[in-house]
């Protein structure tokens, strides 16, 4: 992006943008070396966007930034650019805790806990896409809201609205866009919680037939791809434990009485769940996302790679 552009567009957004790091508990300090990677971003965005609606898929493992990144990317767009934009987490239609409950009777135990393909609703997601993408005239569409501090779904009745149709969704998530293994990666446990719980792979075999099926429709929705891609899987737990700190920090500042919040083990072995897909997408995904973000060690943007 030509530097005045950049300037002008920086100006545009500035005040908002400090509002959102200030919310988000993000220095001031570090305003100017976001915005050098996030408006250049935006101005990609707008020049991929074609004639209609333009659905953006974010993936990033957990603890990567992604809030972060889709927050300030629909800012800019609407201060910046002026278009309508809504997003949405692939964590916000998770099956409900009872819908779950009957998966992990009827096919396997691990399908209780949330997060691998075949716990969330697919239909509720692409009836949402749908909704925010194809509306004739301008109406009020509800979002999806999950509740994880009960594990379930929140009422209808408390989702948020925003008008539709809009010009761009930002629809995010630590396996959005994820693609299926081979069935020879499926053989061999990739840690203590595959090799003691499944030990004869149903379960990681359903989560790949998931993505075989309803999820490649549903990621099949996006037309463009952004990857935040981790150093690897010991940043994952660093920094999901790093979440976990700061929500408890929320919680002792603010109260939250009857969120869970985990402990060490309790992590660890949460993590366990997303680690098999999370390793298969730093592997494989970097060579087929439009453009991929890599971050270092300290949780800054070392390079960027943008595909032909």
């Amino acid at each position: 992006m030509p530097d005045d552009a950049y300037r002008l567009i920086w100006e545009r957004v500035r005040p908002g943008f400090l509002v959102s790091m200030a919310k988000q508990r993000i220095p001031f300090t570090l305003a100017e070396p976001l915005a050098r990677v996030y408006l250049p971003l935006a101005a990609w965005v707008v020049s991929h966007k074609k004639d209609g609606p333009f659905v953006l898929g974010v993936n990033g493992a957990q603890g990567s930034g992604k809030s972060t990144l889709c927050e300030s990317l629909a800012l800019i767009l609407r201060e910046g650019y002026g278009c309508r934009v809504a997003g949405f987490s692939i964590d916000d239609i998770y099956k409900t805790r009872a819908e779950r409950e009957r998966l992990a009777r009827e096919i396997h135990p691990l399908l209780a806990t949330r997060g691998v393909p075949g716990t969330h609703d697919v239909g509720l997601g692409l009836e949402t896409l749908d909704r925010l993408t194809t509306a004739g005239s301008e109406s009020s569409v509800a979002l999806p809201a999950f509740d994880k501090s009960v594990d379930d779904r929140r009422p209808m009745s408390a989702w948020p609205l925003t008008q539709a149709p809009v010009d761009i969704v930002i629809f995010e998530g630590w396996c959005v866009g994820c693609a299926p293994q081979t069935q020879e990666e499926l053989l061999r446990p990739i840690n203590a919680l595959e090799a003691e719980e499944d030990e004869d792979g149903r379960w990681r075999t359903h989560v790949n037939e998931q993505l075989l099926g309803p999820y490649a429709e549903l990621f099949g929705r996006l037309d463009r791809l952004i990857m935040l891609k981790v150093p690897g899987m010991e940043c994952v737990h660093q920094w999901r434990s790093l979440q976990e700190r700061k929500l408890a920090a929320a919680i002792r500042e603010n109260g939250s009485p009857g969120h869970r919040l985990m402990d060490e083990t309790a992590l660890r072995r949460f993590i366990m769940h997303y680690e098999r897909l999370t390793r298969h997408m730093l592997a494989e995904m970097p060579a087929r996302a439009d453009v991929t973000l890599f971050l270092d060690d300290n949780h800054r943007f070392a390079r960027i790679h943008i595909k032909e």
